[in-house]
Order: structure tokens, then sequence, then C-alpha cells
């Protein structure tokens, strides 16, 4: 148990130093469960979060809320960003929206810690966007409200803004 204790400190003072550094800095091993690589083990917290605006209050809000899950749950939350409509931009190599760069460094940092950003299909069809324009961390789905829908059907709680 004190292991434990002790790993989750220096995970937090970790998670606390990348949110300093605004994400300058990625990690190569993943902390959280990750959807796509964690099916035989699973995680007792599940939540996926709405994101569909590319105001960067609002994303900023989305991605601290993230950050603080991690920062409480640590390895026993799995936790899904979907990115639909506007809020697709946050995922985008070149965003068509005003994206701070700094915001795109803070979701590279936390999906090196297992969070998954799932960046919606139809909206990239009408952008005219490839897999290939997305950041590298970033999973295609083919409709990003049916992909909110299915892991709600999965037992993940849902946050929207």
């Amino acid at each position: 148990m004190q292991f434990k204790h002790i790993q989750n400190r220096k995970r937090r003072a970790i998670l606390k130093s990348l949110g300093l550094l605004g994400g300058l800095f990625t990690l190569r091993q993943a902390q959280a469960h990750h959807t796509e690589t964690h099916f035989e083990d699973d995680s007792k917290h599940h939540i996926v979060y709405q994101c569909n605006q590319a105001d960067p209050e609002y994303l900023g809000h989305i991605l601290f809320s993230v950050g603080e899950m991690l920062r409480k749950y640590g390895d026993d939350v799995e936790i899904v960003v979907a990115a639909f409509g506007p809020g697709l931009h946050l995922l985008g190599k070149q965003p068509r929206r005003p994206i701070p760069p700094d915001l795109q460094q803070r979701a590279a940092s936390q999906a090196a810690y297992g969070v998954a950003f799932h960046a919606c299909g139809n909206t990239m069809k009408a952008l005219g966007w490839k897999e290939e324009d997305l950041l590298d961390f970033a999973r295609v789905v083919p409709i990003g409200v049916d992909d909110i829908m299915q892991l709600q059907e999965r037992g993940f709680a849902y946050m929207s803004w």
C-alpha cells in the first residue's frame, strides 16, 4: 500500500510539472487506461468528454478537467475526448480556427498518459481533412456522436460544457 501511495505522489508531481510547462514534454508510457489497448484490463471509472467548440477558453476547461481526473484517479480512469464540429480543430495539425499551440501541447501530454482523443470522420469529410491532417495521437471514428453514444452504452459517464 505504501508503494502505491509513493507511486501516486510521484505521478501527481509529474502531472503538475507537465501542466506548468504547458505540455511541452510528453511521456512515452501511458498511465491511464486507454480504450484501444486495454481490453483485458478495465478501469473502475470511465468518462467521455464532448468537445464541439473551438473556443480556447472552452477547450482549456475541458483539458483542465481531463488533467484533474488523471490527477485524482491515475491508472483507474479511462478518458476519451470526442472531438467533432468546430472542436475537431483542437486535433488538427493546421487548424482552420485559432487554436493556441499550448492547448494542443496539453492534449498531446494527456494522450501520452493514455487519454484517447477521437476525431469525428464526418467532420473531417466536411473539412476535406484526411487522417494525416490530424495530430499523431488522434484516432478517427466514423461518427463522433455515435462514438459518444457507444461509449455511454459501455458505461462511460458523459461530460459536456
